[in-house]
């Protein structure tokens, strides 16, 4: 502080002086951990005096005095195996180091330390103390090696078959799982020479799978006998040995099954010259069954593919005929090779089969005569220009096609008189006027074309040269005049084509017409026969006796003249209502209308009649089931209207009279009730 002195007006006295006041530090805070709970880790297996972590604690008292000054000590360890001491701390730095060995991961996998910090430089009289937890992981090291669970092994699998889990290897590790302490690798140290097996590991489980990579034949290895180590992804510490445990074996049986015969050799190729007539033998073609071991009849021979049809093979020997001359122009021969395919079959459960190609390669003959290309040419009747070249083809190959020979028959003697043919190289030659002038028109000139094999074949090909008149440039001014004369054959083709679309499209025109007269004829109809008026009236107009009347009489619509009369009904049957059996005043009988295709104009006409006959009746005849009767065996219904009388009446008759009248029955007849 800085104190001033002054008099009672304020005037300095004496200098200002500064008062120093020093407060002492008193211990009245505990000590605080940076944390309540520490972590650290230790590897398993460290030797004695191995750093684990630092715990720190600060204290809020002056550092420099001993109520600032800490002290750490270990209060307790949990667990306490394999010593109740494992750990020690220095009692400045807060250092945690180890003092004992024995860390076994397998066994104890934590320590829980309760560290305390006393400050007072740990007088622990007078000074404050505070506590924290420090947990301290003891980490895994590979000093676990993996052991098998078996000695031996056990697995099968079918022979030909690849990628095939055939046993299933299982071992033990003590170290932490899921780790590279923990990870196993299987490698096989024996009795796989040829790499048919690979042991993959499952990551989860952690067994070898001894698979199959590589096809295993029965009838050569019967049985494998397999070696196999496990290991860690990562080295043993050091000190750590494999033990025996660490190598087992592996025994697996291989399965025979029926296998696929197979030809030998496949594909087989043959050579043989064309033209080899239907029924010669060609070769045989057979093939091998692999299952030495099985007890099967022999194989069975039959034909997969054959384009041109021109092979048979024997189902028993697999000896191979000719059912087709061999053509090597066939389309179905490419560059001379003619492929066929054929199929072994044993009898084996599940029976077996096997495909074999037979290659034919077709050496040439002279088979077929060359011929004249093209068919037809174009030339000018004047000797000048007049040439025209043509070519000779060949489906032969050399030396049995070019160079070929060109030259005109004898006959017709108009041929030599009329063309000339000159060789112009081994394929072509050309066709030129002999005489000055040649008349237009189209002209058949026969050239006979000769071929190089041995022994030659020739062919008389006609070339059909159309003659016109040409202008200065040698083109034709008349073709159209020519090819009039005669039409080839894609025209008429074309012109039968067009002759019969018109004459469908004609036969259309015509069933179109009708169909179109029919429609029109049926709209002229007045009624449509299905809504027939008379129908209608039938079912919807009638005013019958009543229930009891269901059977009605068409004819008394149609001719009220011809009803039945009643004097031929049973007794017995009539209703009350119909007309009255006895003898009524005969009036005069109107014609009866014919039948008309209209029942309106029909009743119209009766109606009109009716009308006009002074002498009617008040029943008309087309209303014969409107007319009542003239009497009733029923009594009055007057009684119903009086209150004196209704008790004295019995009224039971009227269930008797149908349903109609029993709402009257149960109201009268029904008693007291």
């Amino acid at each position: 502080l800085r104190a001033h002195a002054v008099d009672v007006n304020g005037n300095q006295v004496e200098n200002p002086i500064d008062i120093v006041i020093n407060v002492i530090d008193m211990n009245d805070n505990r000590p605080e951990f940076l944390h309540q709970v520490w972590n650290g880790t230790v590897p398993e297996g460290s030797k004695p005096g191995t750093y684990v972590m630092t715990v720190t604690a600060i204290d809020a008292d002056d550092p420099n005095a001993q109520n600032g000054m800490l002290r750490y000590r270990i209060l307790s360890q949990a667990p306490s195996s394999p010593s109740p001491n494992m750990f020690t701390i220095n009692n400045e730095t807060g250092d945690i180091i180890t003092v004992a060995a024995g860390l076994d991961r397998e066994k104890v996998q934590q320590y829980t330390l309760i560290i305390q910090a006393t400050d007072m430089e740990g007088n622990p009289t007078y000074g404050l103390s505070n506590t924290a937890t420090a947990v301290i992981t003891v980490t895994d090291v590979n000093d676990n090696p993996p052991e098998f669970t078996a000695m031996t092994f056990y697995g099968e699998v079918p022979e030909n078959r690849v990628d095939v889990i055939v046993a299933n290897l299982t071992v033990t590790d003590k170290d932490q799982p899921h780790t590279p302490a923990w990870n196993a690798m299987y490698r096989m140290t024996g009795g796989d020479p040829t790499g048919r097996f690979t042991i993959l590991t499952d990551p989860n489980s952690n067994d070898g799978l001894v698979t199959v990579v590589k096809p295993i034949d029965f009838e050569t290895n019967r049985i494998f006998v397999l070696t196999v180590a496990a290991e860690n992804q990562v080295p043993l510490a050091k000190g750590i040995q494999h033990p025996p445990q660490s190598t087992a074996t592996v025994s697996i049986t291989v399965i025979d099954v029926n296998e696929s015969p197979y030809f030998v050799p496949n594909p087989k190729l043959i050579r043989q010259e064309e033209g080899l007539l239907a029924g010669s033998m060609l070769t045989t073609f057979t093939a091998q069954d692999p299952d030495r071991f099985m007890q099967q009849t022999s194989l069975r021979y039959s034909k997969l593919s054959d384009p041109a049809n021109w092979l048979k093979i024997d189902p028993v020997n697999g000896q191979i005929t000719t059912t087709a001359v061999l053509d090597r122009e066939s389309i179905y021969v490419q560059n001379n090779m003619y492929n066929a395919t054929f199929l072994a079959s044993d009898n084996g459960i599940p029976p077996m089969s096997g495909t074999g190609t037979l290659q034919i390669y077709l050496l040439d003959i002279n088979d077929n005569a060359p011929q004249v290309n093209p068919k037809e040419a174009t030339t000018c009747e004047t000797l000048q220009p007049n040439a025209i070249n043509i070519t000779a083809l060949d489906p032969d190959i050399d030396p049995n096609a070019g160079p070929f020979a060109f030259e005109l028959p004898d006959t017709p003697a108009s041929i030599k008189r009329n063309w000339t043919i000159g060789r112009i190289s081994g394929d072509h030659a050309q066709l030129s006027l002999r005489i000055r002038f040649l008349e237009a028109g189209i002209y058949d000139v026969p050239i006979v074309i000769t071929d190089s094999g041995n022994p030659h074949a020739s062919s008389t090909s006609v070339l059909k040269v159309k003659v016109c008149q040409c202008d200065i440039n040698g083109d034709c001014t008349d073709v159209d005049r020519i090819v009039g004369a005669g039409l080839g054959t894609g025209a008429i083709i074309a012109i039968l084509l067009c002759i019969i679309i018109l004459l469908i499209l004609v036969l259309m025109f015509v069933v179109w017409m009708k169909r179109r007269d029919k429609e029109r004829q049926a709209k002229q109809l007045l009624i449509d026969p299905e809504d027939d008026v008379r129908d209608n009236i039938l079912k919807y107009d009638e005013e019958g006796g009543g229930e009891e009347d269901q059977d009605y009489d068409l004819s008394q619509l149609q001719q009220p003249d011809t009803v039945e009369p009643d004097a031929i009904k049973p007794v017995g049957i009539r209703r009350l209502d119909e007309r009255p059996i006895h003898a009524e005043p005969q009036y005069p009988v109107r014609s009866a209308a014919p039948h008309p295709g209209d029942i309106g104009d029909f009743i119209n006409e009766g109606l009109k009649a009716a009308d006009n006959d002074p002498t009617a009746p008040p029943y008309d005849s087309l209303l014969v089931f409107d007319y009542e009767g003239s009497g009733s065996t029923a009594g009055s219904l007057s009684s119903l209207n009086s209150s004196s009388s209704g008790g004295e009446q019995d009224y039971d008759y009227l269930n008797d009279w149908g349903p109609r009248f029993k709402k009257l029955a149960d109201m009268y007849g029904g008693g007291d009730d």
